[in-house]
């Protein structure tokens, strides 16, 4: 159950071309990084960078916002592509690695010290890249559900090698799965996705409107990207928070072997399980999540070097 509900988290890019929503409220950003984001800046205080999922919008994290932009200055990014915002015009087939230079770009230009950047799913690896690739720039990487590689949750022990032709496979599909059935398979897989029946409608709508090609390729990029090798690169301090439920059908010792074992030479490290949750663990378990990253971003314990 447990690699049926990620696959899953990959699967929500079945998602059909769809009107641009509004984005009057973001904050302008230079011109190189308009085309990969946009920016909500709420509050004051040290700056905090939430960046949501695949095929998800930045009201992903409203819930956590109205807390932390009591204390601290929130940059809430969305995605080029994702929930309904315009596509990139010329994308080169990548999605991640492109916005994490954006938001590298947009940390450069406000002039933002040491912020802390949370990610959840696609965002996860998007922070990672920023941790790895501008290891100056960042203060401290909160990662929600997700993992470096994301095709070892069809093997432990995959390859980039061996893994690309499904990847290959799976974004041509996605691409060939017509409108109606594409839409139709939203409520499935969000129902894999968040266990709170109530909280599904808001994510049914971003993946519905969410850019086809831009989830394609993203899809191919998570399956194809292994971030294990940078991620000894890393000096700013690590929390990985991640799902568990009974459904998954495995223990749950099973799930903290493999995240563990993902993120084995990150040098500083720590771990959080959340129990009673599925992918979306801030819709899921808002109020234990709530707490663990308020009490990261805090930085009130030490996080663990991992030597």
């Amino acid at each position: 159950m447990r690699t049926r509900t990620m696959l899953a988290a990959i699967g929500i890019a079945l998602s059909s071309p769809s009107a641009s929503l509004a984005q009057s409220v973001a904050r302008p950003i230079t011109s190189a990084a308009r085309e990969r984001i946009s920016v909500v800046v709420e509050g004051k205080g040290p700056d905090v960078i939430l960046i949501p999922g695949l095929a998800s919008s930045r009201e992903i994290w409203s819930g956590l916002a109205d807390k932390l932009k009591q204390t601290h200055r929130l940059h809430l990014v969305q995605i080029a592509g994702f929930a309904g915002t315009p596509a990139v015009a010329n994308p080169g087939n990548r999605v991640a690695a492109p916005s994490a230079e954006a938001i590298a770009a947009y940390i450069r230009r406000e002039r933002i010290k040491a912020p802390v950047i949370i990610g959840h799913s696609l965002g996860g690896e998007v922070a990672l890249m920023l941790g790895a690739r501008h290891p100056g720039e960042i203060g401290r990487l909160l990662i929600a559900d997700a993992l470096p590689f994301y095709s070892l949750l069809f093997s432990p022990t995959a390859t980039v090698a061996a893994v690309t032709p499904r990847a290959v496979a799976f974004r041509d599909a996605m691409m060939a799965t017509p409108t109606d059935q594409a839409n139709a398979m939203q409520s499935a897989v969000i129902d894999r996705l968040v266990k709170t029946e109530v909280a599904r409608p808001a994510v049914i709508a971003a993946g519905v409107h969410s850019d086809r090609k831009t989830v394609a390729d993203a899809t191919y990029e998570l399956m194809t990207a292994d971030l294990r090798s940078e991620l000894k690169r890393i000096t700013a301090p690590v929390e990985v928070i991640y799902a568990y439920d009974k459904l998954y059908g495995v223990p749950p010792a099973s799930i903290d072997t493999t995240f563990q074992n993902a993120y084995a030479s990150t040098p500083q490290v720590r771990f959080k399980r959340i129990d009673d949750s599925f992918h979306f663990v801030m819709l899921d378990q808002p109020n234990t999540f709530e707490r663990a990253v308020i009490e990261f971003v805090d930085l009130r314990t030490p996080v663990p070097t991992n030597r």
